[in-house]
């Protein structure tokens, strides 16, 4: 292995020379990185009815920036959210929405939550013979494994017709849980040498609660617990369709992949840290703040502090405040906006007042911030990662999680895409290189 490292460091330079591309060509060919311009509008790859993000409007003839919408299947998310009761959990609720396109009705909800509740198990002995199996710090690599695995215990897994996929993708909303829970488990026990527990799902519960239960060793949880959670994975379900894991599910399934192979390849996508990973480093960061800031109160010391770190002087000096800001939105993230009244809820619950004060003028004091000190014309505002990471820390979610919780959420998601793929499309999804090639011998 030391000989393979070694190897592998001295042709660093050689790769880094040969593979650069002048980054002026991308401009000169007119070549969006990213699939975004200049202005963070992106490229037009597809339709979807699914969902929708909006981040402007027109007014008086001029496209300007609006506080940030996002639609589900018609509805606004806040007010899908809102018409749940207060104690009402609703995931399994809006998952039908997504799939299906339209909200059920009181029979057909009960009737998905008992299939739901039904799935909610994996094949015999899975849990030892494979999730068991290599223990992994990175629970996304472990239920990714797990994914293509269960291919093998379905008899039709190669079969990509709407209904076989349709049963494929309902069976993976309903495991992921399991897949997520008891990886973290096996690597809590066989990596850091912990109690190891392994709860069996109750098919009467919803999917927040079920997580909360697997997960603690008491199996018990209060109903706000269970109802931020709930509202943190309706609001992580879906979003837009142009996001990078939501693409991938797009680009595999149009190869005619199986479902397995499409999800296990979204998976690979959210678990990079430009996706699926932005909670943990605002934790980080708000932990680095912590111990560097005496009163949350303060205001100027915590601008002060803030100022360090967009100076590239403090905390992982990339000069980036983490929650801040967003790919689309500018005005506001209506995912965050909708959360914040729940995660005040939970920090009463938990008596984590201080550190919301600390969160809430940070949310107030970083755009600000960001505004003077960057050459930008885009304003910023927090994202639901600025609070996402907060709410698994009160719930004693391990960080090891929080990009699995992400996926057990963003897989209704990716399943309806899937779905609209399969039936709207059937061609290949084969995008367009130009070749900056340099010639080294004649023809």
């Amino acid at each position: 292995m030391k000989r393979m490292n070694d190897y592998a460091v001295q042709n660093e330079d050689i790769c880094r020379k040969n593979d650069h591309i002048d980054p002026r060509l991308y401009e000169e060919f007119g070549v969006n990185r990213g699939l975004r311009d200049e202005n963070g509008k992106g490229v037009l790859t597809g339709l979807t009815k699914i969902s929708r993000i909006v981040s402007s409007c027109v007014k008086d003839g001029e496209k300007v920036p609006c506080d940030g919408e996002l639609w589900y299947r018609g509805y606004k998310v806040e007010k899908l959210i809102g018409n749940l009761g207060e104690e009402q959990l609703g995931f399994e609720k809006i998952a039908y929405l997504l799939l299906m396109g339209e909200l059920p009705s009181e029979d057909e909800e009960k009737k998905f939550r008992e299939v739901i509740g039904t799935c909610r198990t994996l094949p015999t002995n899975f849990t030892r013979d494979v999730i068991m199996k290599a223990p992994s710090e990175d629970i996304m690599n472990s239920m990714t494994r797990s994914i293509l695995t269960l291919a093998a215990y379905d008899k039709k897994a190669k079969d990509i017709s709407v209904s076989n996929s349709l049963r494929q993708c309902i069976q993976l909303i309903s495991e992921f849980p399991l897949l997520a829970v008891y990886a973290y488990h096996a690597y809590n026990h066989y990596e850091k040498n912990q109690s190891m527990y392994i709860h069996n799902p109750d098919p009467k519960l919803s999917t927040a609660e079920n997580l909360l239960m697997m997960l603690r060793h008491d199996q018990k949880y209060t109903p706000v617990e269970a109802k931020v959670l709930d509202t943190s994975l309706i609001l992580h379900m879906e979003h837009g369709g142009g996001n990078n894991s939501t693409f991938t599910t797009r680009v595999v399934t149009s190869s005619g992949s199986d479902t397995y192979s499409t999800i296990a390849a979204a998976m690979s996508s959210l678990k990079g840290p430009k996706h699926g990973g932005a909670n943990i480093k605002v934790v980080e960061m708000m932990d680095n703040i912590r111990e560097n800031v005496k009163d949350f109160s303060d205001k100027e010391e915590i601008s002060a502090y803030l100022m360090k770190i967009i100076d590239k002087q403090v905390f992982d000096k990339k000069g980036l405040i983490y929650g801040m800001g967003h790919a689309v939105y500018t005005l506001s993230d209506p995912r965050e906006r909708v959360f914040k009244k729940y995660v005040e809820a939970l920090a009463r619950e938990k008596g984590r007042e201080s550190d919301l004060q600390l969160y809430e003028n940070v949310e107030v004091i970083a755009p600000k911030l960001i505004a003077e000190n960057r050459n930008t014309i885009k304003r910023v505002s927090p994202n639901v990662d600025f609070y996402s990471g907060f709410v698994y820390d009160m719930l004693g979610i391990p960080r090891e999680l929080y990009t699995a919780i992400f996926a057990v959420a963003r897989v209704v998601g990716w399943s309806a895409h899937r779905m609209e793929e399969l039936i709207c499309t059937d061609k290949i999804i084969r995008p367009a290189y130009m070749s900056v090639m340099e010639e080294k011998e004649k023809c």
